[in-house]
């Protein structure tokens, strides 16, 4: 037991009388933690959050070995620096490792895991330290790890929620990252993992995913993402993934698409969004299936051609067709790319006349007339009435 009024006082004492398999138990109090590292295999409990402090001279807890638990813990005030990435709890070479409802407060990363595998990260709450996008690192990070859960987490301030690097087979499950300078999440050749039922909002971009295969993210909600260059989720280089069941609402672009291909979107409700969706034409062999489109500036966007790509089955609130067989399927195919939304794309200015009455005409003239909107850009089954998700 550590205490303040107990022979022993700080925790770096306990580890040395500690041998593997015991527990620590660190009473209410506040401890002074500068780089402490955690060799022998052992779990440290906080009782009433105990405050682990760095006093901002370097790192806080450092894990060098394998099936540890860290729970309990307030772990505040690592150093920050540009030549390292100092954090709260850092994760080294281990195997089983187990942070659960910690908090960690100023920290420059809060939990970094490097070359780890199967831990779990459970429950805890991390604030950046406030010092802006350039010097604000990270909440959890992974770096070449592999099958990690990370689940039940808030995270908030820092430069992303959650990034992954090198990081594959990981379950990414009921968090909520937000007010994040940067993204929410972000990811990249982190293959074969898990997100489902997170919550990104008011972040800083969105969500990013780059040069990424099989990729699976079910249920989440991506939401308030607003800015010049702002998206609910960005799709960059990556191939063979599922996005199904998410919602997308109030960002300034839903989901945009570059370079992605056969991407499956099923069952995704876009709603009130600047664009639902901008895919580029370098996308070649998605699949876009009983999504639903409603309020949305502009349903969709794109630079090119795209002719490999599949709509079909979605809902879309500004279809005007008719469905005489009552097949509840629209008898006319559907083009969700305006005229007007190319011309803004190439005059941003242009947005003055929204909702004018010239706009309205360019539009209905293009419907009559295709001339310049990507012919091969639409949903020839589309849906009559909002799909049950």
């Amino acid at each position: 037991m550590v205490c303040p009024d107990c022979k022993v006082k700080q925790l770096t004492e306990a580890l040395d009388l500690a041998a593997d398999y015991d527990t620590i138990l660190i009473k209410k109090g506040i401890y002074s933690s500068v780089n402490t590292e955690i060799k022998k295999q052992v779990v440290i409990m906080g009782e009433n959050y105990p405050i682990i402090d760095g006093q901002e001279k370097d790192e806080v807890l450092v894990v060098k070995a394998d099936n540890v638990t860290l729970s309990g813990l307030w772990v505040k005030n690592s150093k920050r620096g540009s030549m390292k990435d100092y954090a709260g709890i850092r994760v080294v070479d281990s195997r089983n490792v187990k942070i659960i409802n910690c908090k960690l407060e100023n920290t420059f990363f809060g939990i970094y895991l490097a070359n780890s595998k199967n831990c779990l990260i459970s429950g805890n709450h991390s604030k950046g330290a406030n010092y802006g996008k350039s010097d604000t690192g990270n909440g959890v990070q992974l770096w070449k790890c592999d099958s990690i859960t990370i689940e039940n987490n808030h995270m908030e301030g820092h430069r992303d929620g959650i990034y992954f690097e090198f990081a594959h087979f990981c379950l990414i499950e009921k968090n909520l990252c937000e007010k994040n300078f940067r993204y929410g999440l972000h990811f990249m050749f982190s293959d074969s993992d898990i997100y489902r039922q997170n919550t990104f909002q008011n972040n800083g971009t969105g969500v990013a995913v780059m040069y990424t295969k099989n990729v699976e993210m079910y249920d989440n909600i991506f939401r308030n993402n607003w800015g010049d260059a702002a998206y609910g989720l960005l799709l960059k280089d990556i191939s063979n993934s599922i996005i199904e069941r998410n919602t997308f609402t109030n960002n300034t672009v839903g989901v945009t698409m570059e370079g992605s291909n056969r991407i499956t979107f099923s069952k995704n409700n876009f709603a009130s969004n600047g664009y639902a969706l901008k895919v580029m034409a370098n996308c070649i062999g998605d699949t876009f299936m009983y999504n639903n489109f409603t309020a949305n500036t502009f349903d969709a966007a794109t630079n090119g051609e795209l002719r490999e790509n599949s709509f079909k089955y979605n809902y879309w609130d500004k279809y005007e067709g008719y469905d005489l067989n009552r097949d509840k399927i629209g008898d006319i195919p559907f083009r969700p790319v305006s005229l007007y939304s190319m011309i803004i794309e190439q005059m941003p200015y242009a947005v003055m006349l929204l909702r004018s009455f010239t706009v309205e005409i360019l539009n209905r003239a293009e419907k009559s007339i295709p001339g310049i909107v990507p012919e091969t850009f639409q949903d020839y089954e589309p849906m009559m009435k909002p799909n049950v998700l």
